[in-house]
């Protein structure tokens, strides 16, 4: 299966360094207006940069006859304007997260995934760490009763540095709740099997990026939150987000709480904690098993190994074994939830979905 990548940077490299991984992948094309990324990239492929053209445009790329599916890595505010070629092209997609910056743009990528009879996914990579894949499974499957608490809690490093500063701004990155945020969002969506119906977000930038400025303008990205989904279902959802916090244990800890039990996955511990009710005062009954991932795939990515895996599903739906499992329906109502985080923390309200026409 021939890969095109439009977006070289960092985690276009991290989508080459597991494209390497994928059984008959190949990597035919390359493009981004920066040497300096393509660089990084023809780096990346090593030996086998040869094999792949590189242009400086998208729709030189979409046109050139040499990928059957295109991954798209470029910065967030150029989503829309790069996926307009790869349609049109008749190209597999797969589109990093966020979907877009704005509910406009991500209605009419949907509207325009719905046009196409091939597939379009929306990269959640979060979704496939082995340790969160099996903590969603066991909530479907039904280890914790019935689902009625979730709490995701995000203690990380600030934003790196990408190309021209452009993570540094909301206009370009659709705000943190957005460009962050957006896969705990999903994760949300997931495990609740459910759809937001309201949602408050206090938030700001307290720490980060403070002393930074960047042609005399000071970055507006918030840098630590708690936020709150009301899900129509009656399951209430939070997310307790730093990015001042890089000396964590665990980066991700994921808490469901069910009417029969409670289930708690660290990671990259990859523990997995069941405790079932046992009535006051009595014996805790909590048990504990560590899940295993594969060793290469850790090594090929900075996403606990995710990215590797949801390669895979990704081109076993291209191959037409197996289903699309992030539409870009899943990807717009991410966004959604991000979006009225981001009005929330900067009108201090709560935000009813039905605000934003989802």
């Amino acid at each position: 299966m021939r890969y095109g990548l439009v977006g070289t940077g960092m985690m276009g490299v991290e989508h080459i360094t597991n494209l390497a991984i994928t059984p008959g992948a190949v990597v035919t094309a390359l493009a981004d207006p920066a040497a300096g990324s393509l660089g990084w990239a023809k780096d990346a492929l090593g030996d086998k940069a040869a094999q792949a053209a590189a242009f400086d445009s998208v729709e030189a790329l979409a046109s050139s006859g040499l990928c059957d599916a295109v991954i798209v890595a470029s910065p967030n505010f150029t989503h829309r304007s790069v996926l307009e070629p790869l349609f049109d092209a008749g190209l597999h997609i797969l589109c990093e997260k966020p979907l877009a910056t704005t509910l406009d743009d991500c209605r009419w990528i949907v509207d325009r995934a719905a046009q196409t009879d091939t597939v379009f996914w929306t990269a959640m990579e979060y979704r496939y760490m082995p340790p969160a894949a099996e903590f969603i499974a066991d909530i479907h499957g039904g280890k914790i009763g019935r689902l009625q608490m979730l709490s995701i809690r995000e203690h990380r490093f600030p934003f790196l540095v990408k190309v021209a500063d452009w993570n540094r701004f909301n206009r370009n990155t659709g705000g943190t709740m957005v460009e962050k945020c957006c896969h705990f969002f999903d994760l949300m969506r997931l495990i609740t099997q459910s759809e937001a119906v309201r949602v408050y977000c206090s938030g700001a930038m307290d720490v980060n990026h403070l002393d930074e400025t960047y042609d005399g303008e000071r970055p507006d990205i918030i840098d630590n939150s708690y936020t709150t989904v009301d899900f129509a279902n009656g399951v209430r959802a939070m997310l307790d987000l730093s990015m001042f916090a890089d000396g964590a244990e665990n980066q991700e800890e994921i808490t469901a709480v069910g009417s029969d039990a409670r289930l708690d996955v660290l990671i990259p511990e990859g523990a997995l904690v069941h405790s079932p009710r046992v009535g006051f005062r009595n014996p805790k009954q909590a048990t504990r098993r560590v899940v295993h991932t594969d060793e290469t795939a850790l090594n090929a990515g900075s996403h606990h190994g995710s990215t590797f895996y949801e390669h895979q599903r990704f081109n076993a739906a291209v191959r037409g074994a197996g289903p699309v499992d992030v539409t870009a329906h899943d990807g717009m109502m991410a966004v959604a939830i991000g979006t009225a985080a981001e009005i929330s923390a900067r009108e201090h309200r709560v935000v009813e979905m039905a605000e934003l026409g989802v």
